[in-house]
């Protein structure tokens, strides 16, 4: 399934929520808000990152649907750039999706690289899913943290208590949180809650350093 069909976002018309689901479904929902109200602010939130998904909402739902499907064609297209002289397959093995990146290290690093078995691209793609690994849970806390924020600051900065909210949030006082969080427009807080929780249930699980 395309990345851009299968994508979950909610929309916002200022602080209602007008809309949640698949891309297709809440941008229609999103026109029908603005051309219903000309001065309505919509923002359509990634429901993963909070990032806002950025759609040309002008004209007809046909206007929307074909520019949905140029989306949708431009992100199947996105693939990563071929290494230096890839275009002539060599006989051997599959190169299995690697790709060829410059990496900068000090001399004492590719002195020790090199005496690794495999040598040194062998010996850093082990180091990094050993990092991967080690890391997914904090790396998780993060990517949830930052979402959680990513969401209030956009919108509930100006609402009462944001500042308490947000170190509250980031201290993990969850009862607080949700507390100050009451004083925000109903929808914003519900969707603001919903994010903090993902952060606040990961840093219970996710050890202390």
């Amino acid at each position: 399934m395309n990345e851009v069909s299968s994508q979950l976002c909610t929309a916002f018309a200022g602080t209602r929520q007008i809309a949640s689901g698949g891309l297709r479904q809440v941008a229609s929902k999103a026109q029908e808000s603005i051309n219903s109200d000309n001065s309505a602010q919509v923002l359509i939130f990634d429901d993963i990152s909070s990032e806002v998904i950025d759609v040309d909402l002008r004209g007809t739902p046909g206007d929307l649907s074909q520019r949905l499907a140029e989306m949708e064609t431009h992100a199947g297209g996105d693939r990563e750039p071929a290494a230096a002289g890839e275009g002539a397959r060599k006989p051997g093995r599959p190169r299995l999706g690697v790709v060829a990146r410059e990496v900068t290290l000090l001399p004492r690093h590719w002195d020790w690289l090199a005496t690794q078995p495999g040598g040194a691209s062998v010996a850093l793609r082990k180091l990094v899913e050993q990092a991967r690994r080690a890391n997914q849970g904090k790396d998780r806390l993060r990517v949830a943290q930052e979402s959680a924020y990513r969401f209030i600051s956009a919108m509930a900065g100006n609402e009462p208590g944001f500042e308490e909210a947000t170190r509250a949030f980031f201290a993990g006082d969850r009862e607080r949180f949700e507390m100050l969080v009451e004083l925000w427009p109903i929808d914003v807080g519900n969707h603001a809650k919903n994010l903090a929780g993902r952060a606040f249930e990961r840093a219970v699980t996710e050890p202390k350093a």
